[in-house]
């Protein structure tokens, strides 16, 4: 089985608002084993989602629409739908009733464009919405299941956990599951990455692929199976091979930050830390102080605005004025050269000083320049636990 969802919406095309929706359905697909192989986004264009809806209905068995359920004149999904279909549209005298009863409810009055969503195309299942005012439908064709629900995040979650989830597994008799773990690196780039685990990269069930972000690698290991034991199962294998390969590039997994992770680092040794910075914007101070447990390991930073002195000293400079454990600097200039950041770490080792090139977008500087600190911090609290 495969499927793919379509989001409805010119507010969307715009850029006026995020579409979050589609990536709440893939999550909620996944769990149910059900592939999905495409996401679209079209504007509020009666034609141009019809075109869209009939080449999704050659391609997917399930086809999941987000949006344009309102009453207005730019919310054409009903029509677009019937008529992907070749079906009229008819009204559900029922359905009506529920728009009515929901806005008397509400306190308001219904209104004459309000009728509209009452209608459906002919035949479909008509789903009533009890957390908004737009019913939805499900349309079974000959060879594709097309359910459209609203935009309104919500509604839409309401509807797809309670309604939509168990249609689909009563439906096509759903019993897997997909399961994903992530692994975290820092510190080797995504090519350096893929020459270590390529091979694990071509497997067919796990699935191994990367997702490259400033300064850090995502390391995603996905495995279809009839149960989340069997799917983890199929994981493990994986996951400890790349972990053999990539030991201490791999600082967590799922959500973690390396912030985080450093944050338990020194907290377990009951260590602290200072930082200064130039040309970052405060991008370092502002990640260590922003984790939960930052009064504990966190003395503060400071911000300076041209690095006259060698990240050395700026570093001793300010583990000596916070009376830190471990003091760390950060100095960022695009125009320095081949060697345009400079990091510095002091404490209970000899100090430790880096030179890196920067060849990415000016605006990723910061953050790229700051994971490469707390990894520099991060990496030296490993070496002093062995």
């Amino acid at each position: 089985m495969n499927a793919e969802i379509i989001a409805i919406g010119t507010e969307l095309l715009l850029g006026e608002l995020t579409d979050t929706n589609s990536a709440h359905i893939a999550r909620a697909f996944r769990d149910i084993g059900l592939d999905l192989l495409r996401i679209s986004c079209i504007g509020d264009n009666e034609a141009r989602i019809v075109e869209l809806v009939r080449h999704a209905m050659t391609r997917s068995d399930v086809i999941l629409t987000t949006g344009g359920l309102g009453p207005t004149v730019d919310d054409p999904t009903r029509e677009a739908i019937a008529r992907a279909c070749n079906l009229p549209l008819e009204f559900r005298p029922e359905l009506w009733e529920q728009i009515r009863a929901r806005f008397k409810r509400y306190g308001r009055e219904t209104t004459d464009n309000n009728r509209k969503q009452a209608y459906v195309p002919a035949g479909a299942l008509a789903l009533e919405n009890p957390v908004g005012t737009a019913p939805c439908f499900i349309v079974e064709t000959e060879h594709s299941v097309i359910i459209s629900l609203p935009g309104v995040p919500r509604e839409m979650e309401y509807m797809l956990a309670n309604v939509v989830v168990p249609y689909l597994r009563q439906k096509f008799n759903l019993t897997g599951v997909i399961k994903a773990k992530v692994l975290r690196t820092v510190g080797l780039g995504e090519s350096k990455i893929d020459v270590l685990v390529g091979d694990l990269e071509r497997l067919s069930n796990p699935t191994v692929g990367l997702a490259a972000h400033p300064g850090q690698t995502d390391i995603r290991i996905t495995a279809k199976a009839a149960s989340e034991a069997e799917a983890m199962a199929l994981i493990a294998p994986i996951e400890a091979e790349v972990r053999a390969r990539l030991g201490e590039a791999i600082y967590g997994e799922g959500r973690d930050t390396v912030e985080a992770v450093v944050a338990r680092l020194l907290i377990e040794r009951g260590q602290t830390v200072a930082v200064a910075e130039a040309g970052s914007g405060g991008q370092l101070s502002a990640r260590l102080a922003a984790v939960p447990q930052a009064a504990q390991f966190f003395r503060g930073g400071s911000l300076i605005t041209t690095a006259g002195k060698p990240a050395e000293e700026l570093a001793q400079s300010v583990r000596a004025e916070w009376d830190a454990d471990w003091g760390l600097s950060l100095c960022v200039n695009l125009q320095a050269g081949a060697d345009q950041i400079q990091l510095a770490l002091v404490g209970a080792v000899p100090a430790e000083i880096r030179a890196m090139g920067y060849a990415g977008p000016p605006a990723s500087v910061a953050i790229w320049a700051s994971t490469s600190a707390i990894n520099l911090l991060r990496q030296t609290l490993l070496q002093t636990a062995q």
